[in-house]
C-alpha cells in the first residue's frame, strides 16, 4: 500500500490540510479562510478564535481525506506548521484560556513599561533569545497580566499554534524550539525554556511545559482525534516548526551557509549559520532553525505582497477584467507589460517597508518619487515594476545586513512563496543581488517541509536534509544580468538614501509611517 505524509498548515489568513506522497507530489490540499477579530476594547489586538479554528481545521483535514480518497491508515504520519509568534495560553486542566494571532499589536503600554523598568533589558534579552520586544510573547504576557488578571492567574502554560494543533490530535502538550525560539523566552544557545527571563520582566516562571525537538515523535492520533478528524486512530504526529524553518526545509536549505527569500503577504530572507551568535547592534532576528544545531538569521520586509494586491486593485481595474476575459492572472498580465519597461523604471524609486532594524523597528509613510509627468514611460507599469524592484532593493539590503552581522553571504538565494511565480520578479531579484536564484517547483514550501519531517520522524528519511534532497523538485533559475545589474547598483545606493530621509519625516510626525513595533 502507497504511503503518504500529511501536513497541517496554520497560517495568518487560513488553515490547510496538505497531503504528499512520500516522493514529496501534492496529492489534495483542503483549505478555509480564517479571521483574527479585534477586540473594540483594546485597539491593535487580534484574538484567536480557538474553538472555531479548530472546526475549520479538522474539517481540512476531513476534506483533503475526502478529496485524495485515500485510506486513513495509508498516512504514514502527519506534522504541523503555523505562523509564528501566536502564542495559546491554557489553564491546568489543559483548557485554552486566551490566545492572540502573530502580528497583535496591543501591548503598547506594557513595552514602555519594560523599557522603564530596565531601559537595556530589551538588549540583554536579544542576546540571549535572539527577540526583541518587536515580536516576541513578553509584551503579550505583560499584557494579559495587566489588563485580564483572572486569565493571568489561570495561565499554567503557554505554546504556540503548531503545538497546539498536535495537543488536539494527541493531548500531548509540548513546545519545540524552531517556533519557541520566537517567543523571547528561550535560550537561543540550548534549544530551551530560560524562565530567568520572564522573571526579570516580572513574570510567572512555571509556565513552561516540556519542550520537544523538531522532527521527533509527539505522539499519536487519539480516539478523539481520529472521532474528530477521520484520520487512523494510533497514526504517528511528529513534531513540526515555525512557517519559514519548514520552509527552508521544504526548500532543500538545511546547511549552514543556505539562503532562502520567502515571497508572500511579508517577505522573509533566512540564512542558516551554525552558530547561535547574535547581531551586536540587535538589529536582526535570529531563531533556531528546525534543525538541530542550525540556526537562522532572518530579515524580514513588511508588506509586500499587501502592496501589490493594494495597487492591483486600486489601479489595475482594467488588467482584472481582461484576465477574467482569458482565464489568467491579472498579475500575468502586468508582469508581460511591466517587462517592458527597463530595469531601474527611468530611476523613479518607492519607499514601502524598511531594511529591518530589530531593536528600533519603524517604516516611514509610503511613497512613489523622482518620476516625471511622462505618461509614455511614467505609466501603471513603471509604477508597478517599481514596486518589484523596491523589494528587491529590500533583499539586497537584509543580505548586506546580514553579512554586517555574520561576515557571511550566500552563493545564491532559492526564492519561494507566491512571489517566486512571477519570472520578471525572480529575474529582478537576481539582478539587484547579482546572484543565481533559483526556484524550486512547489512554491509553497512550507507544507512540504512538514511533511519531510512526518517523513523523517517515523524513518522514511534517514535525515532531515537527506529528505529534502530527495523530495525537493526545481523549477528553473535566473542568472543576473550583468547590464542591468549596473543600473541596480546606483539605484540602491539612492534608494539607501531616500529612505534615511523618508523615515527622518516619519519620526518627526510629518508623514505617517507604513508601520512601528510597538512602544516605537
Amino acid at each position: 500500500m502507497e504511503r503518504y505524509l500529511l501536513a497541517l498548515d496554520a497560517g495568518t489568513g487560513s488553515i490547510r490540510a496538505v497531503l504528499f506522497s512520500t516522493a514529496g507530489e501534492q496529492v489534495a490540499v483542503a483549505q478555509r479562510e480564517w479571521e483574527h477579530h479585534e477586540d473594540p476594547r483594546w485597539p491593535g489586538s487580534m484574538d484567536f478564535d480557538w474553538v472555531g479554528g479548530w472546526d475549520l481545521a479538522r474539517n481540512c483535514v476531513k476534506g483533503v481525506l475526502s478529496d485524495s480518497k485515500v485510506d486513513p491508515s495509508s498516512i504514514a504520519a502527519i506534522s504541523t506548521t503555523c505562523m509564528r509568534e501566536g502564542i495559546v495560553l491554557y489553564d491546568d486542566q489543559g483548557q485554552e484560556i486566551w490566545a492572540c494571532a502573530n502580528v497583535d499589536a496591543r501591548s503598547n503600554d506594557e513595552v514602555g513599561e519594560l523599557i522603564r523598568m530596565n531601559p537595556e533589558l530589551e538588549r540583554e534579552i536579544y542576546r540571549e533569545s535572539g527577540q526583541t520586544y518587536a515580536l516576541g510573547a513578553l509584551p503579550r504576557l505583560l499584557w494579559v497580566k495587566n489588563k485580564m488578571p483572572e486569565v493571568y492567574e489561570r495561565c499554567a502554560r503557554v505554546g504556540m499554534f503548531n503545538d497546539w494543533l498536535i495537543y488536539k490530535l494527541t493531548g500531548v502538550l509540548a513546545v519545540e524550539p524552531s517556533n519557541g525560539s520566537t517567543t523571547g523566552m528561550m535560550s537561543l544557545e540550548r534549544r530551551d525554556w530560560d524562565p530567568s527571563i520572564a522573571e526579570r520582566c516580572g513574570l510567572k516562571t512555571d509556565i513552561f511545559g516540556k519542550v520537544l525537538e523538531c522532527g521527533s515523535r509527539a505522539g499519536e492520533v487519539s480516539a478523539w482525534g481520529s472521532e474528530q478528524t477521520g484520520l487512523a486512530e494510533g497514526t504517528p504526529v511528529i513534531v513540526g516548526g515555525g512557517d519559514c524553518q519548514l520552509g527552508m526545509i521544504g526548500i532543500d536549505a538545511c546547511e549552514p551557509g543556505q539562503a532562502g527569500v520567502f515571497g508572500g503577504s511579508f517577505w522573509q530572507y533566512e540564512f542558516n549559520t551554525a552558530s547561535a551568535t547574535t547581531d551586536p547592534d540587535c538589529r536582526v532576528r535570529v531563531n533556531c532553525h528546525a534543525i538541530p544545531k542550525v540556526w537562522q538569521y532572518e530579515a524580514l520586509a513588511f508588506k509586500p505582497g499587501l502592496v501589490m494586491r493594494w495597487y492591483r486593485d486600486g489601479f489595475c481595474q482594467a488588467e482584472k477584467a481582461e484576465a477574467a476575459t482569458l482565464g489568467k492572472d491579472a498579475y500575468d498580465l502586468m508582469n508581460e507589460r511591466a517587462e517592458k519597461v527597463p530595469a531601474g523604471s527611468y530611476g523613479m524609486l518607492c519607499c514601502f517597508s524598511d531594511v529591518m532594524n530589530f531593536i528600533h523597528w519603524t517604516h516611514a509613510s509610503p511613497t512613489f518619487t523622482n518620476f516625471e509627468l511622462d505618461p509614455e514611460r511614467f505609466d501603471k507599469y513603471c509604477f508597478y515594476r517599481a514596486i518589484l524592484e523596491n523589494t528587491a532593493l529590500l533583499v539586497r539590503g537584509h543580505i548586506d545586513l546580514v553579512r554586517e552581522a555574520t561576515g557571511n553571504e550566500p552563493d545564491e538565494l532559492i526564492f519561494a512563496g507566491g512571489a517566486s511565480k512571477s519570472p520578471l520578479w525572480a529575474q529582478i531579484v537576481a539582478d539587484v543581488c547579482n546572484k543565481v536564484v533559483k526556484v524550486p517547483r512547489v512554491k509553497e514550501a512550507t507544507a512540504l517541509g512538514a511533511a519531510v519531517l512526518a517523513g523523517y520522524g517515523v524513518g522514511i528519511y534517514p535525515s532531515i536534509a537527506d529528505g529534502a534532497h530527495q523530495v525537493v523538485k526545481w523549477d528553473r533559475s535566473y542568472t543576473p544580468n550583468q547590464e542591468n545589474r549596473t543600473v541596480y547598483d546606483e539605484l540602491y545606493a539612492n534608494w539607501r538614501k531616500l529612505y534615511a530621509e523618508q523615515l527622518r519625516l516619519s519620526e518627526q510626525g510629518i508623514t505617517k509611517g507604513m508601520w512601528s513595533a510597538p512602544g516605537i
